[in-house]
Formats: structure tokens, sequence, C-alpha cells
């Protein structure tokens, strides 16, 4: 009979140390430069503040009146967010094609085309470098930052929000869109191609339905984001639950910010029931 011998200790070498002594140093030096001081938390005026906080939210306003009149943040939330998703869709999904380099890189999809001079591979390249720098820069601007821009072009309103996810997930969905069609294995590409189907129907009846069902659950996923966003954008002007747990923090109500985010928690854990079925349906 075999004994299975204990596993040993990970033995400690110099660069090991080294890294782990410069990754300390990294983070001592972020807590120093920017000023930052964990222990204000435990000062009697933090915990004076998380008492107060805390008082109302163990007794949450759960008057009928005020209750009602959450309903609509609540569905204009919803709104938001399943609008804003359904821009970033329409905007992120045709320039996924685009920014996917099995499209326009070389490889299966181009074997066998004819080679293309210099200038005009240049040229065959360049939408495939515009749609990647313009997804890089739609998403490297986070939503809020959108937000504020967009209320000052369109105002305050929910207009604001809508743009706002619509425009920053769009650069999210078509970054993640490519991947997803670059990394979508289907053996019927050099079948077709031996046929003589043009790219155009490959990529329709090839690559398409082998990568709609991972399309389809991260649109879900970015869709509870979204409800996410959404509330978050509300404390710029955007509308929505956010904006009234933004006025009744302002106000000190904590009793109705309570109730807010208990209905916030509630609409967030709803969507993620909802889209979990429906992944579990189409999978």
């Amino acid at each position: 009979m075999k004994i299975n011998s204990l596993p040993q200790r990970p033995k400690f070498s110099v660069k090991k140390i080294f890294w782990v002594t410069i990754v300390t140093i990294i983070i001592f030096a972020s807590f120093v430069f920017t000023n930052s001081n964990p222990f204000l938390l435990f000062s009697i005026n933090s915990l004076s503040s998380m008492g107060k906080f805390l008082k109302g939210f163990l007794s949450p306003e759960i008057s009928f009146n005020f209750v009602l009149s959450t309903i609509k943040p609540i569905l204009l939330t919803i709104q938001l967010a399943t609008a804003g998703v359904i821009i970033a869709v329409i905007i992120g999904f045709p320039m996924a094609f685009f920014a996917s380099s099995n499209f326009f890189l070389p490889g299966p999809l181009t074997e066998g085309d004819p080679k293309l001079k210099y200038w005009i591979k240049t040229i065959h390249y360049f939408p495939y470098i515009v749609s990647r720098a313009i997804l890089n820069l739609m998403r490297s601007i986070p939503e809020l930052i959108w937000a504020l821009l967009f209320v000052r072009i369109l105002g305050l309103g929910p207009e604001a929000g809508i743009m706002a996810i619509g425009i920053a997930y769009a650069g999210i969905i078509g970054k993640v869109f490519s991947e997803i069609l670059e990394n979508t294995e289907s053996n019927g590409i050099q079948a077709l191609r031996s046929f003589g189907a043009s790219r155009p129907k490959i990529i329709l009846f090839s690559i398409l339905p082998s990568a709609t069902k991972n399309l389809i659950s991260y649109i879900l996923y970015r869709w509870e984001c979204a409800m996410r966003a959404a509330a978050i954008l509300g404390f710029v002007g955007a509308g929505g639950i956010g904006q009234e747990i933004e006025i009744s923090m302002r106000m000190f109500d904590y009793s109705k910010s309570a109730t807010l985010i208990i209905e916030l928690f509630l609409l967030v854990s709803l969507t993620d029931l909802i889209s979990g079925y429906i992944r579990r349906k189409i999978s």
C-alpha cells in the first residue's frame, strides 16, 4: 500500500521576499500619499453618525403613503436601466463585428483570400483599429462621468441616465462581444468556405448561432449591473430611486433612506432571479 507523502512547506526565496516587500510598500504608500486614515472610522463623530444611521435603518419608514410614493421611482429605475442596456446593445453589437480580429486579421475566415498589398492591407485593418479605439474610449469613461456630461447637454432627468448607461455599456458590451466572437469555435467555417460561402454568410450561419447563448447571457448580466448603475446615477440628477435616496440622505431622514435601500436590494435581487431563470431556459 502506497502512502502519499505530506505536501512540503513552500520554500521562501529571495525573489518572493522581494516582491512581498514591494507590494507591502505600495500598499503602505497608497495610504500615506492619499492622506487617508482608516482609523477615523472609529472616531467619536464617525461612530455617532453611524449610530444615528443604524438607528434609522432598524426602523424603516413603512407607512402606506410613503411606500406607495416609491413605486414610481422604482419603475423609473427599471425603465432607465432597461432602455440604457437596449441602447448599449444597439451600439455595441454592430461594433463588436468590426472589433473582432478574426473578421479582419489573418485567420480561418481569411484563409485562401488573395494576398493584399501593404497599403490595401492597412485600409483593410482600418475598421478594426478604429472600432477598438472607439470602444476603449466609451468604456474607459465611467457612466457617472457620462451622466454628468449628458446632464449638461440634456438637463436633469432620466434621459441623461439612459444615455450614460447606453454609451458606457456599449463600450463594454462591444469589447466583450468581440472577444466572444473571436473565441467561438465553429467547425463549419472551413466547410462553408470550401462551398464558396461569403464571409457574411459564414458569420450569420456558423459563428453567430454558436455564440448566441453567451451573448444573451452577458446582456442579462449587464442588465443586472445597469440596475445598480441606474441607482447611482440618481445621485447626479438622473432620476429614479437613487435620486430619492440622495434626497433622504441629504435631509438626514435615515428611516426613509433605509426603506429605499431595502427596496433597491429587493429590486436587484428580483433582477438576478429573472435573469438567472432566462439563462437557465436558453441553456
